[in-house]
Parts: C-alpha cells; sequence; structure tokens
C-alpha cells in the first residue's frame, strides 16, 4: 500500500521508543506505560466527542489528537497500520450490519 500521513506518523512514533522522555512526549507516553496511554485515548475520544456536539469548529485538532493517541497505542501492542488497513480492506464490501452479526457472540 502506498504510505498515508498516518503510516508516516506511525513510523515517527514508534521510532520514539526508548528515546529520552525529557525530550519526547511520545517517549514519556511509552515510558508510563499502556495504561496511560489508553486513559489519553480516552481522554481524546471524549474531547472529540465533545467538539462533535457543541464545538465543531474543534473537531479536526481533537481528531488529530485522538489519531496520534491511537498510533502510540498500536506502536505499544506491536500493531502496524498495514494490519488494520488489511482488515478494512477485508470489510469493504461488505454490509456493515453483514459484519457485525458475524463476529462471535460472547
Amino acid at each position: 500500500m502506498s504510505e498515508h500521513a498516518l503510516d508516516a506518523l506511525y513510523a515517527v512514533i514508534a521510532a520514539r521508543k526508548g528515546a529520552d522522555p525529557t525530550t519526547s512526549y511520545t517517549a514519556k507516553l511509552f515510558g508510563r506505560g499502556r495504561a496511560k496511554i489508553t486513559q489519553k485515548l480516552g481522554e481524546e475520544a471524549v474531547e472529540l466527542v465533545i467538539a462533535g456536539c457543541i464545538e465543531p469548529d474543534k473537531m479536526v485538532s481533537e481528531s488529530a489528537d485522538l489519531l496520534y493517541h491511537m498510533l502510540v497505542l498500536w506502536a505499544d501492542a506491536g500493531i502496524a497500520p498495514d494490519d488494520v488497513w488489511a482488515e478494512l480492506a477485508r470489510r469493504a464490501g461488505t454490509s456493515g450490519l453483514a459484519e457485525k452479526a458475524s463476529r462471535k457472540k460472547d
């Protein structure tokens, strides 16, 4: 697949693993662990939801924040963007209702 802005950002994020946390916010997040990364991702998701409801002018910046933190989580978990792109490609052309119904029930 051709490189997308998210692929390029992911490469920068992954390169920050093990970097000096005093010089890199990304390295600081990695150093604080997955629980902190997921907390930040959740905060950004809520901020985007709020923007969507009452501050639409902030949706672009909040979306960028959410995507950044999602990529940090992927990198921490060892998930490459191509893994997600492949899953999206697999689902292409499938009704969202059919795809959801095909998932295993708990």
